[in-house]
């Protein structure tokens, strides 16, 4: 199946990815798709279909989830990954019945959305990796100042740090960065020189939105 009337955008994070996704909704009136938007499904998620998103869900001590090794964290986001791909394309099969344009947040990989996408309709953000790991506690995120907090509380929280900082230093790998470089899609490389009104207008353009 192609959805034709959905807009997607990939990338790292940092990049810009929800701030665009959000005005592009809201200038052409379509139905917004934010990340994680697939969580509405989160409480009635099997556990044995599901094993990574409901590995969360079902935790009875969260600093068992900053404890993990940088291995085992890459696996489980991967993991995480794949599985938001399932529920992200049950949505959009019920969401392509509207006839507005959909702009989606996706975790859905460059190989599939090469399959059910329409031409034109992917566009890559991307920021330098670096800054993923840097500046990962600085958002005013509920979640980031949870998992802080939990680091913080450990025996040794240096340490703690550490460890977790080398798990996101994994999953923001300068090889993940080119392989969504060379994905075969658009890209726009986050610049701190160019205005949110001037990457909008990137986007219009690749998506075909703007003369």
């Amino acid at each position: 199946m192609q959805f034709k009337n959905a807009y997607f955008i990939i990338g790292t994070s940092y990049a810009g990815k929800s701030t665009i996704i959000r005005l592009l909704a809201e200038k052409y009136k379509g139905i917004l798709c934010e990340e994680n938007y697939h969580d509405r499904f989160f409480s009635d998620l099997n556990r044995e279909e599901f094993p990574c998103l409901s590995y969360t869900r079902d935790l009875k001590d969260w600093h068992d989830f900053i404890r993990r090794s940088p291995e085992e964290y890459e696996l489980w986001l991967d993991g995480v990954a794949k599985e938001c791909e399932i529920l992200e394309l049950r949505i959009l099969k019920d969401l392509m019945k509207e006839e507005k344009p959909v702009f989606v947040d996706t975790n859905i990989s460059a190989a599939t959305l090469k399959e059910v996408a329409a031409p034109g309709h992917v566009l890559v953000m991307l920021a330098d990796p670096e800054i993923s790991v840097r500046r990962f506690f600085e958002r005013p995120d509920k979640e980031k100042h949870f998992l802080y907090q939990l680091i913080m509380e450990e025996p040794d929280p240096e340490k703690a740090m550490e460890n977790y900082r080398r798990g996101l230093e994994r999953i923001n790998s300068p090889e993940r960065y080119a392989r969504l470089l060379n994905s075969g899609f658009p890209v726009i490389v986050r610049d701190d020189n160019r205005s949110i009104a001037q990457t909008l207008e990137m986007a219009e353009k690749i998506f075909c939105l703007k003369d």
